[in-house]
């Protein structure tokens, strides 16, 4: 069942966020200032995949959603595309028993028509092996895009109705059942590596209102400190959704 938005009801206030959305960015500058080739980096990357799950997991976040490939990464050169789709079917061949065994749900979400047909089947059998884990779900974005996901999600509206004619205007909740993350709540925090400010058609519609946190750390070297500073940050943020300082500061609002 979707979650109501952000904007139609206030999530209740809490210290330790439970949905953090990530953009990792900073692989291929890590590598160059290393004098290293861009594989060099997008390996390291990888690897602080499995350091940023296990904080966020020691830290009781209940939901991570990682940017790791977007609608337009296809832009970039085709032996580097071709280096990122083999660093996903590694994670996919080697990562997920270990994940399984922590109790990590993996959930891939994007376009996934474009994938070879052997990774589509990868992404299913780890996400039927995880489906009943519960101590977090880890979300891959992979060829996803912000728009492509309003689009998607209009569309499959559209098509729930026989004849293809709503009769209706759509409403948020239509949208939000068919979003890829509208079984989940928003994020409360969104963090972007590698000193970019952008949000790059990510979670377009989720972020509406998320508390951003920019920061200059490469993604490689993004470790728990470097999470912790994140939610540090969270925390003095003033979460109002629409009101008042006043209203914030009312015991139980």
């Amino acid at each position: 069942m979707a979650r109501l938005s952000s904007t139609q009801q206030i999530p209740p206030r809490r210290d330790m966020p439970r949905h953090v959305a990530v953009i990792m960015d900073g692989n291929g500058r890590w590598a160059r200032q290393r004098f290293l080739p861009r594989i060099a980096g997008h390996q390291r990357g990888s690897e602080a995949v499995r350091v940023f799950v296990e904080a966020a997991m020691q830290r009781g976040i209940a939901q991570v959603t990682l940017f790791a490939f977007s609608s337009e990464n296809w832009r970039r050169p085709a032996d580097e595309v071709s280096l990122l789709m083999s660093l996903f079917v590694h994670m996919l061949e080697k990562e997920v028993d270990r994940l399984h065994e922590v109790g990590v749900q993996l959930r891939v979400i994007g376009d996934r028509t474009a994938l070879s047909a052997s990774l589509q089947e990868l992404i299913e059998a780890a996400e039927q092996k995880t489906r009943g884990n519960l101590r977090l779900t880890l979300t891959l974005a992979v060829n996803y895009g912000g728009r492509w996901d309003l689009l998607q999600a209009v569309n499959a509206c559209i098509d729930s109705f026989p004849d293809r004619r709503i009769g209706r205007e759509l409403t948020e909740g239509d949208i939000m059942a068919h979003l890829s993350l509208g079984d989940i709540p928003e994020p409360d925090l969104f963090i972007r590596t590698g000193g970019e400010q952008r949000i790059s058609n990510f979670l377009l519609w989720q972020l509406a209102y998320t508390e951003l946190y920019f920061t200059a750390t490469l993604w490689p070297d993004f470790d728990g400190e470097a999470l912790d500073r994140a939610i540090e940050s969270y925390q003095t943020r003033e979460r109002r959704f629409g009101r008042t300082s006043e209203q914030c500061s009312v015991p139980g609002s």
